[in-house]
Protein backbone atom coordinates (compact mmCIF):
# COMPACT_ATOMS: atom_id res chain seq x y z
CA UNK A 1 0.00 0.00 0.00
CA UNK A 2 0.88 3.22 -1.04
CA UNK A 3 1.86 6.22 1.68
CA UNK A 4 -0.67 8.06 0.23
CA UNK A 5 -3.43 5.58 0.13
CA UNK A 6 -2.45 4.54 4.03
CA UNK A 7 -3.34 8.30 5.06
CA UNK A 8 -6.00 8.83 2.77
CA UNK A 9 -7.79 5.55 4.64
CA UNK A 10 -7.01 7.03 7.98
CA UNK A 11 -8.53 10.23 6.71
CA UNK A 12 -11.46 8.77 6.12
CA UNK A 13 -11.20 6.59 9.50
CA UNK A 14 -10.61 10.13 11.55
CA UNK A 15 -14.22 11.50 9.02
CA UNK A 16 -16.45 8.79 9.36
CA UNK A 17 -15.26 8.39 13.79
CA UNK A 18 -16.24 11.67 14.00
CA UNK A 19 -19.41 11.44 11.50
CA UNK A 20 -19.60 13.82 8.63
CA UNK A 21 -22.05 16.17 9.04
CA UNK A 22 -19.60 16.52 12.27
CA UNK A 23 -17.41 17.05 10.64
CA UNK A 24 -18.39 19.20 8.17
CA UNK A 25 -20.08 21.68 10.93
CA UNK A 26 -17.01 21.48 13.12
CA UNK A 27 -14.79 22.08 10.21
CA UNK A 28 -16.68 24.93 7.75
CA UNK A 29 -15.32 22.25 4.84
CA UNK A 30 -18.50 20.70 3.14
CA UNK A 31 -19.20 17.64 3.18
CA UNK A 32 -17.97 16.70 -0.64
CA UNK A 33 -14.17 18.37 -0.19
CA UNK A 34 -13.88 16.15 3.14
CA UNK A 35 -14.75 13.46 0.71
CA UNK A 36 -12.37 14.45 -1.50
CA UNK A 37 -9.99 14.38 1.22
CA UNK A 38 -10.00 10.63 1.31
CA UNK A 39 -11.32 9.59 -2.11
CA UNK A 40 -9.21 7.46 -3.85
CA UNK A 41 -10.55 8.29 -8.11
CA UNK A 42 -7.31 9.73 -9.73
CA UNK A 43 -8.55 13.14 -9.95
CA UNK A 44 -8.06 13.36 -6.00
CA UNK A 45 -4.96 11.64 -5.77
CA UNK A 46 -3.04 14.76 -4.80
CA UNK A 47 -5.63 15.92 -2.49
CA UNK A 48 -5.34 15.67 1.26
CA UNK A 49 -6.43 16.92 4.28
CA UNK A 50 -5.11 20.31 5.65
CA UNK A 51 -3.12 19.49 9.04
CA UNK A 52 -5.81 21.98 11.27
CA UNK A 53 -8.00 20.27 9.66
CA UNK A 54 -6.90 16.83 10.97
CA UNK A 55 -6.06 18.79 14.31
CA UNK A 56 -9.94 19.94 14.67
CA UNK A 57 -11.50 16.67 13.91
CA UNK A 58 -8.75 14.72 16.19
CA UNK A 59 -9.80 16.94 18.87
CA UNK A 60 -13.20 15.71 18.67
CA UNK A 61 -12.68 12.23 17.81
CA UNK A 62 -12.14 9.10 19.79
CA UNK A 63 -8.79 8.05 18.30
CA UNK A 64 -6.16 10.09 16.56
CA UNK A 65 -6.37 8.32 13.36
CA UNK A 66 -3.89 10.57 11.16
CA UNK A 67 -1.22 11.14 13.80
CA UNK A 68 -1.65 7.26 14.86
CA UNK A 69 -0.64 6.81 10.40
CA UNK A 70 2.17 9.66 10.37
CA UNK A 71 3.58 7.86 13.40
CA UNK A 72 3.75 4.74 11.71
CA UNK A 73 5.14 5.84 8.81
CA UNK A 74 8.03 6.47 11.00
CA UNK A 75 8.04 3.48 12.37
CA UNK A 76 7.15 5.73 15.49
CA UNK A 77 4.84 3.92 18.55
CA UNK A 78 2.50 6.23 20.50
CA UNK A 79 0.93 5.25 23.54
CA UNK A 80 -2.65 6.84 23.42
CA UNK A 81 -4.56 6.70 26.75
CA UNK A 82 -8.17 7.38 25.29
CA UNK A 83 -9.27 6.25 28.97
CA UNK A 84 -8.54 9.45 31.21
CA UNK A 85 -10.00 7.86 34.58
CA UNK A 86 -11.27 10.94 36.94
CA UNK A 87 -9.69 8.62 39.65
CA UNK A 88 -6.17 6.46 40.05
CA UNK A 89 -6.81 2.76 40.95
CA UNK A 90 -7.40 2.05 44.47
CA UNK A 91 -5.75 -1.38 44.75
CA UNK A 92 -5.31 -4.79 43.57
CA UNK A 93 -9.19 -5.73 43.45
CA UNK A 94 -9.87 -3.03 41.80
CA UNK A 95 -7.69 -3.65 38.77
CA UNK A 96 -8.28 -7.15 38.77
CA UNK A 97 -12.09 -6.22 38.33
CA UNK A 98 -10.73 -3.27 35.50
CA UNK A 99 -8.85 -6.33 33.98
CA UNK A 100 -11.61 -8.55 33.28
CA UNK A 101 -13.85 -6.02 32.13
CA UNK A 102 -10.94 -4.57 29.62
CA UNK A 103 -10.33 -8.58 28.97
CA UNK A 104 -14.02 -8.66 28.11
CA UNK A 105 -14.19 -5.79 25.80
CA UNK A 106 -11.21 -7.49 23.64
CA UNK A 107 -12.81 -10.63 23.62
CA UNK A 108 -15.86 -8.86 21.98
CA UNK A 109 -14.11 -6.65 19.68
CA UNK A 110 -12.31 -10.04 18.94
CA UNK A 111 -15.51 -11.70 18.04
CA UNK A 112 -16.76 -9.28 16.42
CA UNK A 113 -13.68 -8.62 13.60
CA UNK A 114 -13.47 -12.56 13.15
CA UNK A 115 -17.10 -12.53 12.29
CA UNK A 116 -16.55 -12.70 8.54
CA UNK A 117 -13.23 -14.69 8.80
CA UNK A 118 -11.27 -11.57 8.21
CA UNK A 119 -9.57 -8.55 10.48
CA UNK A 120 -9.90 -5.22 8.83
CA UNK A 121 -7.43 -2.45 9.23
CA UNK A 122 -10.04 -0.50 11.38
CA UNK A 123 -11.05 -4.16 13.51
CA UNK A 124 -7.16 -4.19 14.35
CA UNK A 125 -6.96 -1.00 15.03
CA UNK A 126 -9.51 -1.45 17.52
CA UNK A 127 -7.82 -4.91 18.60
CA UNK A 128 -5.04 -2.58 19.20
CA UNK A 129 -6.41 -0.27 21.65
CA UNK A 130 -8.22 -2.50 23.36
CA UNK A 131 -4.72 -4.29 24.08
CA UNK A 132 -3.20 -1.32 24.54
CA UNK A 133 -6.38 -0.57 27.37
CA UNK A 134 -5.27 -4.15 29.20
CA UNK A 135 -1.27 -3.08 29.08
CA UNK A 136 -2.36 0.06 31.07
CA UNK A 137 -4.54 -1.51 33.41
CA UNK A 138 -1.42 -4.22 33.90
CA UNK A 139 0.88 -1.59 34.42
CA UNK A 140 -1.99 0.11 37.63
CA UNK A 141 -1.80 -3.01 38.76
CA UNK A 142 1.66 -3.93 38.97
CA UNK A 143 1.94 -0.58 40.43
CA UNK A 144 -0.16 -0.88 43.35
CA UNK A 145 1.23 -4.65 44.13
CA UNK A 146 4.68 -3.12 44.52
CA UNK A 147 2.45 -0.37 46.74
CA UNK A 148 1.20 -3.30 48.86
CA UNK A 149 4.58 -5.08 49.27
CA UNK A 150 6.47 -2.36 50.51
Amino acid sequence: MSVETYLKKHTEALVKDVGIEAAAALTGKSKATLGRYYSDQDEHDDRFMPIDVVAQLEASSRFPHVTAALADLRGITLSYDGEKRNATSSGVNQDVVALAQRFGMLMAEYNQAIGDGKISINEAKRLLRETLAIQQVLLDMKLSLEEEAS
